[in-house]
């Protein structure tokens, strides 16, 4: 239970320097950039528990290239519908 908080903590916060990071005009708002921020928290948790082990959670770097990806996924996604 104290990962997946730490991990909603990060994550709000992550999804703004991921935004930072990233050059490019971005899709969407402040509300996706949050949702993507957790979102990017939870894909960098995956990783480093693929890579390090089962008792991984993620810190705010692995968030932050977690949010990076799903940024770059979604610019890409959004950026053939429109």
């Amino acid at each position: 239970m104290t990962n997946l908080l730490w991990t909603l903590i990060v994550g709000l916060v992550v999804g703004a320097i991921a935004k930072l990071l990233m050059p490019g005009k971005d899709p969407g708002g402040c509300i996706i950039t949050m949702l993507l921020g957790i979102a990017g928290a939870f894909v960098g948790t995956w990783l480093g528990r693929l890579f390090f082990g089962p008792g991984y959670a993620a810190g705010i770097i692995m968030s932050i290239i977690g949010a990076m990806i799903l940024l770059l996924i979604y610019r890409m996604i959004r950026g053939r519908s429109a």
